[in-house]
């Protein structure tokens, strides 16, 4: 399920993200319930069940109130999916300790933006192919903006490395997330999926490792050491360990642009 933001009256929508006072877009009566509370209420809602238990009657319900009498606060669920989203992103820190150098804290973003992913989940179905626009989500990126302030990349690289940054966490996040989903969504388990896949394609495809050494060399020679492993089902402990050395070697592709570019500067005419 993906669900695209943006979806709502522009305006008001834009009114409800950056909290214009009522009075600047719709003058009325004190009102009984607030945004911030049924946006709470929808974002409770979306961790215990997930995006598609959330409507304007669910969230009314969990209210104590009816799913009409949520519209006098937000127009309609393509409003309330932005505002969602965006409260969401508020938990998120917005300062890092940078006395061990940008690569430390850029390690710990990551490390926090992953565990919000999966505090929820839900967040992953809203598409980032339309951004939100709101307050919390420009905080966010400037918050990895100026990590990587400062250390020798021009403006475009930088920007272009907060994206892979960004993509690259919330990718690895969304494998964990759909393999936690997965056992009930259809009703079998990790171990049983598996069990029953290799067994078949073992009897299928006998000569799988013959037709496709690579793959099978990759798999023997870099399984994960008995030692190295935990209770952690295997698929969650292999996209985590993917996740960090992952993220090492996008760090290290950033320095090597920063190594390249001071190179260059120094090699330029006029400099001294």
């Amino acid at each position: 399920m993906v669900v695209y933001a943006g979806q709502g009256e522009v305006k008001r929508t834009m009114a409800l993200l950056w909290r214009v006072p009522k009075d600047k877009v719709s003058p009325g009566p004190k009102q009984a319930l607030t945004v911030d509370e049924i946006v709470d209420a929808a974002i409770s809602l979306a961790d215990a069940e997930g995006m598609h238990a959330v409507s304007m009657r669910t969230v009314g319900k969990l209210l104590g109130r009816s799913g009409m009498a949520l519209y006098t606060y937000v127009p309609s669920k393509s409003e309330l999916v932005d505002l969602m989203y965006d409260r969401a992103l508020g938990e998120l820190p917005s300062e890092y300790d940078l006395s061990e150098g940008w690569r430390s804290a850029v390690v710990a973003w990551a490390d926090d933006y992953w565990a919000f992913l999966l505090r929820h989940p839900w967040v992953l179905q809203v598409s980032t192919a339309r951004p939100v626009l709101g307050p919390n989500e420009f905080a966010s990126i400037d918050t990895l903006v100026r990590l990587l302030d400062g250390i020798g990349l021009p403006a475009l690289k930088q920007r272009r490395s907060v994206g892979t940054l960004a993509n690259f966490v919330r990718g690895a996040a969304q494998m964990i997330a759909e393999t936690r989903q997965a056992p009930g969504a259809t009703g079998v388990s990790d171990d049983d999926w598996w069990y029953a896949r290799s067994a078949a394609l073992q009897e299928i495809v006998p000569d799988l490792d013959e037709r496709f050494p690579s793959v099978a060399r990759v798999e023997a020679e870099g399984a994960t050491p008995a030692e190295q492993c935990d209770e952690t089902p295997y698929l969650e402990r292999e996209a985590r360990e993917t996740f960090k050395a992952g993220l090492v070697v996008i760090l290290d592709g950033i320095e090597a642009a920063i190594t390249k570019e001071a190179a260059t500067a120094a090699d330029s005419p006029g400099t001294t």
